[in-house]
């Protein structure tokens, strides 16, 4: 696993666009942090905008091998999830999960990836204005159950009584996914409820969809089921 540059560019309500940039090592969640080159010193980015709000992505979170997920940390909670890309695979621009004021110890936490790694990141977003990233990693033909990369829980008791109504996920396993190209949503008797196919972000841009969300209840699962 090697150091690699992550980069993004956010655009604030106030005109100003903050330009990200952090070394970091692949397979460890690390802190974005304001780049040098526009900043006296690299500082998280809730010290940087204190007050202010992000109301565009103007450049999503991009390393030049892998990227698994992204979001703004406030507290040790995830505050809002932000979709990810590798390095020149950009679309467009994207509005943000959610808007609110910065404050003063927000972070932004990555995981930059291999290119080989297997991760995958399922981010959803509540009725509530919930949102949690639920992650696994398969090997080989097999099951994988997805887990809150917070609490280690699973999908049913970190959202029960919530439903999902937007959701991304990223995968780099494509053909080798048996789980309608991405996650199944299965309820307490183990059908599929709702669900969603995975972005490869060294292929595609990740976007919010708005399709495949479910109700969740407690004993509800995120699967993902892979033939190799």
């Amino acid at each position: 696993m090697a150091n690699v540059s992550v980069q993004a560019s956010f655009k604030l309500n106030t005109g100003e666009i903050v330009d990200m940039k952090t070394t970091m090592a692949e397979g460890t969640e690390t802190e974005l942090l304001t780049s040098t080159d526009y900043a006296v010193s690299a500082v998280s980015i809730g010290q940087f905008a204190d007050g202010k709000v992000i109301t565009q992505i103007i450049q999503p979170p991009t390393a030049p091998n892998g990227i698994s997920y992204a979001y703004v940390d406030r507290r040790g909670e995830i505050l809002m999830v932000i979709p990810v890309t590798v390095a020149g695979i950009q679309n467009e621009p994207l509005t943000p999960c959610r808007s609110f004021a910065l404050q003063a110890g927000d972070t932004i936490r990555i995981m930059a990836s291999t290119s080989s790694s297997r991760l995958f990141s399922y981010n959803v977003i509540t009725n509530t204005g919930v949102q949690a990233i639920f992650t696994g990693t398969p090997a080989g033909a097999a099951n994988t159950a997805l887990t809150h990369i917070k609490s280690g829980q699973g999908l049913g008791a970190s959202l029960t009584g919530q439903t999902i109504i937007q959701h991304f996920a990223t995968s780099i396993d494509g053909s080798k996914l048996d789980s309608g190209g991405g996650v199944y949503i299965l309820n307490d008797k183990g059908l599929p409820v709702g669900g969603l196919a995975a972005t490869n972000p060294s292929k595609l841009q990740t976007q919010k969809s708005m399709m495949g969300g479910a109700g969740i209840f407690l004993n509800f699962v995120a699967r993902v089921t892979t033939n190799a």
